[in-house]
């Protein structure tokens, strides 16, 4: 399993009422899954709308079920930005 941070940005650092978070995952969907259980609520409709950055890549359209972490690894959770 690979440890690493996820970073949230903008409405997605306010719905989960912080900055950022250790993550404990083989992939962008299990991380993403045990941060909706760590943060229910607003993080959950956010976090639908939002694009990710693993190591600085772009996750775009690939299932993130497909997505390996790395072991001190950065995901970046990027909600829509108005006038972006």
């Amino acid at each position: 399993m690979a440890a690493g941070t996820i970073r949230y940005w903008a409405a997605a650092k306010a719905a989960a009422g912080v900055a950022e978070e250790p993550y404990a995952a083989e992939t962008l969907a299990d991380a993403l899954d045990a941060a909706r259980e760590r943060h229910p609520g607003e993080l959950v409709r956010v976090l639908q709308r939002c694009s990710f950055l693993v190591d600085g890549d772009p996750v775009g359209t690939r299932g993130h079920e497909t997505v390996r972490l790395a072991d001190g690894g950065t995901v970046e959770v990027l909600p829509p930005f108005a006038g972006g």
